[in-house]
């Protein structure tokens, strides 16, 4: 028996869920700028693209946090330094978009949803203010129904209220709904929120395989869901 008639009895759902870093866009390139003017900053030398695509998925606070520490592990970072830190890397990465990209097969698979019917919604764990501008990079700014970024709530992934506010939002049941990420943290807050989830081969997983996260579906391209 395939994903969808497993899980939609062979129909689309009524509503798909998407993360943005890693599963839609590739922005470590924008994300590593930003971070390595905010360490030239304290005189550190630059963590670099490979390193800061290790770190990120869990929003900017944790993100400046281990560059700060130059480790996954950040716990012994000070607060009004990951606080200065963080002003810092927001300002640098106000400027930088310029080196994100869409993953191949992402328009498509949104296209086609779109035309179908299906409801969208982007939930991401990047602060809200970045959104309006990087989507419209992309020529995506008309294609959510709801978009949530990591501070439009008091928790965010892998927390499920992101999830569970856009379902409340939409009027839909969990078990009608899809949610497409690429993190263990994805994987959890779909988990928790009852929603059946598809997870990217390509994205951001701290280098671990997210296959061993146990999707309930894995692709290599998005165009594979249409």
């Amino acid at each position: 028996m395939d994903f969808w008639q497993q899980h939609f009895a062979g129909r689309l759902p009524a509503l798909v869920m998407f993360d943005l870093d890693g599963t839609l866009i590739d922005s470590v390139p924008d994300l590593a700028a930003a971070v390595d003017q905010m360490l030239a900053l304290r005189g550190r030398p630059p963590a670099g693209v490979e390193q800061v695509r290790l770190w990120v998925g869990n929003g900017a606070r944790v993100l400046v946090r281990r560059a700060l520490a130059g480790s996954l592990q950040h716990s012994g970072v000070a607060e009004a330094e990951a606080e200065a830190a963080l002003a810092d890397f927001l300002q640098a990465y106000a400027l930088e978009h310029s080196r994100s990209r869409l993953y191949p097969g992402v328009r498509a698979c949104l296209e086609h949803l779109r035309q179908q019917g299906v409801r969208l919604a982007l939930i991401t764990n990047k602060p809200v203010r970045f959104l309006p501008d990087l989507l419209a990079a992309h020529g995506l700014q008309q294609s959510f129904d709801w978009v949530l970024g990591g501070d439009s709530l008091p928790l965010q992934k892998p927390d499920p209220a992101p999830l569970l506010h856009v379902l409340q939002a939409a009027g839909v049941a969990a078990a009608q709904a899809l949610f497409v990420g690429d993190s263990r943290s994805d994987i959890l807050a779909a988990r928790a929120a009852g929603v059946p989830v598809v997870a990217v081969s390509y994205g951001y997983n701290h280098g671990q395989p997210i296959a061993a996260e146990n999707p309930d579906l894995l692709v290599d391209s998005l165009a594979q869901l249409i």
